[in-house]
């Protein structure tokens, strides 16, 4: 293991499982023998408002923060979040979407209009983006609201920790009558 921090940031709106994802996210990595540090932020999560989370891992982590400009891997679970913390990355930094848009209160009343152009930007800005319409694929499994566990099987790509690890700590991480599900939600996203 070399002395390398590397630093991921899940962003999302309240209910669609970051919090719950980057708890797996770090209970996976200390599984591999990283040190772990993790922050979050959901003030206002239970009313649709963003949602974010630092999870930091290496031989020796720090801090549980990422400065703007030091993410790795920026990992939303809603497109328009996605603009929010671009800024957060690494110019040669990596993202992973969920094509998924929930709209906030101002675009609801017609205050404002939700950015379509948002993959667009996000594409122009950076060259190794990945789009998943976990959401749908969720629908299709069954159960919509494994679509966290579809995005952290894709997340699994970009990181070099054993499937059996993840596998394990999913399976610690859900009530018994929801493992195989989502192990199934986990795999769709790995080969998405």
């Amino acid at each position: 293991m070399n002395n390398e921090v590397k630093s991921i940031l899940l962003v999302g709106v309240g209910g669609e499982g970051v919090i719950r994802a980057s708890d797996i996210l770090s209970s996976v990595m200390l599984k591999a023998g990283y040190d772990v540090k993790k922050s979050e932020v959901h003030g206002m999560a239970q009313r649709g408002g963003c949602v974010s989370s630092h999870v930091r891992f290496g031989k020796k982590v720090f801090s549980p923060l990422t400065k703007k400009g030091d993410v790795d891997i920026l990992v939303s679970f809603e497109k328009m979040e996605t603009l929010r913390y671009l800024e957060y990355l690494k110019p040669e930094g990596k993202v992973i979407i969920n094509n998924n848009e929930v709209f906030p209160p101002s675009v609801n009343l017609g205050e404002e209009n939700y950015p379509e152009d948002s993959l667009d930007i996000v594409n122009t800005c950076f060259a190794d983006v990945k789009v998943v319409d976990a959401s749908e694929m969720a629908r299709k499994a069954g159960n919509v609201r494994m679509a966290n566990t579809i995005v952290l099987g894709l997340l699994s790509t970009y990181i070099d920790v054993a499937a059996s690890i993840w596998e394990e700590v999913l399976g610690d991480s859900f009530q018994e009558k929801i493992i195989s599900g989502n192990l199934a939600a986990f795999k769709l996203g790995s080969n998405a």
